[in-house]
């Protein structure tokens, strides 16, 4: 919020906003939850839920309005008080420097993060934070989710700065000033501050677990290609020294590539392993030229969607959220186990992004989010058995603190555990806020058998396989629908706590065979 008060300028997401059509709704950030001016009440209600950390993200134009330069003192002072405030209330702050909002003024200037002069003007801008907010942060964030910058910003177009005309190098243009703007980041950190401010710093990285389809080694190795066009791309230069091996021989001379002394340069920079997870899907090596929809339906071919070559599937038993995505908890363990066993994280992997979004039409629907809640006691059940399996996991942070500006999607869906009234900006705390809190000060999980058990691995069964709607939104009609497939929606249904009574008039529920469909 606050987007033009306090000497912010504007980024190129408020250019985006202003684009008709780009937005749900034509929504915009300009108020959102209006934490700017809520902060301390927002903070008082984190201490009284038990929360014990906070990840929040540092505006770059709000810092530094011109995108280089000194530090613009308003900002400095927001940014100083809602430290301050954490501090006070025993929570420990985790602060992303760059989540996605460039100031546009740099944008006009040399295309942004297609130049490499953006790599300096990062560093400098890292650099005021540091000094500014070093001593009240000891855990800092470099980029949060690189992969949606510069795949949903410069392949499909659908977040800013929405560019799509040159999706053959565009992507891997930003995505390697991004990579050496982080790793020059946090020389300056470590050479000028970390010693005196003794904190730490990393990156977050985005990844849903990619399970092969089959025993194929067809299907698995578009599995391991779909881990590495999403997280390799990053992970791999900072943890191993360049690109993956598959990126590099597909690519050719369209990635480019790291000098040596480069390569030295960005090898082990992250002191932790960050991780944001959602979702899960089966691969498999498609027949003929792999094709996917975006979540907004559009055909996504082309460029980078043609390189990694992957078809994306989910199965029909799988719970929905209201994005339509699968809820498959079984899918954050292996994704922990995998980071584990390719990277090997010195300072241990930090979940920090897991949530869904929920059809909350009113605040009785929030304040009793059973579905969310049932949510997170299975991903940090999973997360927990990936830890006594190895995973050397040392935080989880849930997505969202608030319902919020969900980009793209505007205010259309809501993630938080705290609800907004957008109109009054009044709080409502969920169930869930509620049991997050309990986890939180007690650091004990407690859960129903029957949603431990739900969050199992259950191999897929063979022929069931539907086109994951992470990639493509579900469109048919409801009588479409095979007997699987209904048993999934009613279960669905019921858990989101519609009742009986919607259930016995839904068409799905008519399809499935009617009462005996309860057994979902």
């Amino acid at each position: 919020g606050a987007y033009l008060e306090g000497g912010r300028t504007p980024c190129i997401w408020d250019t985006f906003c202003a684009v008709p059509g780009k937005v749900s709704n034509g929504e915009t950030g300009a108020v959102a939850c209006d934490h700017y001016h809520r902060f301390k009440e927002d903070v008082k209600m984190m201490k009284e839920l038990g929360l014990a950390s906070y990840r929040f993200s540092i505006s770059w134009s709000r810092v530094l309005p011109t995108g280089r330069g000194e530090a613009n003192p308003e900002g400095v002072k927001f940014y100083r008080a809602l430290l301050e405030e954490l501090v006070a209330s025993g929570i420990k702050p985790l602060a992303t420097i760059y989540h996605w909002d460039l100031p546009q003024c740099l944008e006009d200037e040399y295309g942004g993060w297609l130049s490499r002069k953006v790599v300096d003007d990062f560093e400098h801008y890292a650099a005021v934070c540091f000094r500014e907010f070093g001593d009240l942060v000891k855990d800092w964030i470099t980029f949060n989710e690189p992969w949606c910058s510069t795949v949903l910003g410069y392949a499909n177009g659908e977040m800013a700065p929405g560019r799509s005309d040159n999706a053959e190098t565009e992507p891997y243009t930003a995505a390697h000033h991004i990579i050496l703007a982080h790793a020059q980041a946090v020389h300056r950190y470590r050479r000028e501050f970390q010693a005196e401010q003794k904190g730490v710093i990393g990156i977050t990285l985005n990844m849903d677990w990619r399970e092969p389809l089959t025993d194929s080694e067809a299907d698995k190795a578009a599995a391991q290609r779909a881990l590495d066009w999403a997280l390799g791309w990053f992970a791999d230069p900072i943890w191993k020294g360049d690109y993956p091996e598959s990126m590099r021989r597909r690519c050719g001379d369209r990635l480019p590539s790291f000098t040596e002394a480069e390569k030295v340069m960005i090898k082990g920079t992250s002191d932790f392993f960050g991780l944001n997870h959602y979702a899960t899907a089966y691969a498999s090596a498609p027949e003929g030229k792999a094709q996917t929809k975006s979540m907004w339906g559009n055909v996504q071919s082309g460029g980078y969607f043609d390189d990694q070559d992957v078809n994306l599937k989910d199965d029909p038993r799988w719970g929905r959220t209201d994005m339509d995505w699968g809820v498959v908890p079984w899918g954050l363990k292996r994704m922990c186990l995998y980071i584990q066993r390719e990277y090997q994280p010195q300072g241990g992997i930090l979940v920090t992004e897991n949530g869904c979004a929920v059809k909350e039409d009113t605040v009785a629907d929030a304040e009793n989010d059973t579905f969310r809640v049932e949510f997170y006691q299975g991903y940090i059940a999973q997360m927990h058995g990936a830890i006594q399996e190895g995973a050397d996991v040392r935080g989880y942070f849930a997505w969202s603190l608030m319902d919020n500006f969900e980009w793209a999607l505007g205010y259309s869906k809501r993630f938080g555990i705290v609800r907004v009234d957008y109109e009054t900006q009044e709080r409502f705390v969920k169930a869930s806020a509620k049991m997050i809190g309990e986890v939180s000060s007690s650091n004990v999980l407690k859960l129903p058998a029957r949603v431990l058990q739900g969050s199992e691995f259950v191999r897929i069964e063979a022929g069931t396989a539907l086109a994951t709607s992470k990639d493509r939104p579900l469109e048919r009609p409801h009588e479409a629908l095979n007997v699987a497939e209904a048993d999934a929606r009613v279960e669905h249904q019921i858990r989101c706590q519609h009742g009986p009574a919607c259930c016995e008039c839904c068409p799905v529920f008519l399809a499935s065979g009617g009462p005996d469909a309860q057994r979902s």
